[in-house]
């Protein structure tokens, strides 16, 4: 099996490819925590009821776009599920992750704590998403999760390879309640060629 670069998502082919064997990184992508072969499979498992909890009060769904010139439309969409907790529960998000059977757990140096990701959109479409359609969120995430699979499901089926798709996944994102974003709307409108200036 290929490896799969854990940061960006479909460019690199990964949808529909099979999960790739989950990893912990710190910061940089450098390797960090000690090579605990149990935590892939003789951890404790999680209630799934409570890791949607847990995902309630700590979790977040992003949609995300970077901009890269050299791909045809010169956008890069970036879907990703994230947890983040204090590093004194750095075990808790190892469960998680054998619990999903995929993601990767890196450290964040600038406020101690320690964050669970899955950016794959294939392990999001196979681990993530059927998780939450199963045990649904009752709260104000379970908008934010409904549009985060809605905008996978189109790069799935390579909606985001058309302008039309493209700006129909941009509509749906900026939709979600994410606080501040490195691009406005606007930004994004503009390298689409649908904002002049």
């Amino acid at each position: 099996m290929r490896a799969r670069d854990p940061v960006t998502t479909d460019p690199k082919g990964e949808v529909g490819c099979c999960a790739a064997r989950p990893q912990i990184y710190a910061a940089h992508n450098t390797p960090a925590l000690t090579n605990d072969k149990g935590i892939y499979g003789s951890r404790t498992m999680l209630d799934p009821w409570f890791v949607s909890g847990l995902t309630e009060g700590e979790g977040c769904f992003c949609i995300s776009f970077a901009v890269r010139p050299k791909m045809r439309l010169g956008l890069e969409v970036r879907p990703s599920f994230a947890l983040s907790l204090n590093e004194r529960d750095r075990e808790l998000l190892k469960d998680l992750q054998t619990y999903f059977g995929c993601g990767w757990i890196r450290q964040s140096k600038t406020d101690r704590t320690f964050k669970y990701e899955v950016r794959s959109v294939g392990d999001n479409l196979e681990h993530i998403i059927p998780h939450f359609e199963r045990f649904p969120l009752k709260g104000s995430k379970a908008k934010a999760f409904a549009a985060f699979a809605q905008v996978c499901r189109m790069i799935q089926q390579g909606d985001h390879l058309t302008r039309c798709g493209l700006l129909g996944i941009v509509s749906i994102a900026y939709e979600m309640n994410l606080g501040k974003r490195r691009y406005s709307q606007q930004d994004i409108l503009r390298v689409l060629g649908e904002v002049k200036g």
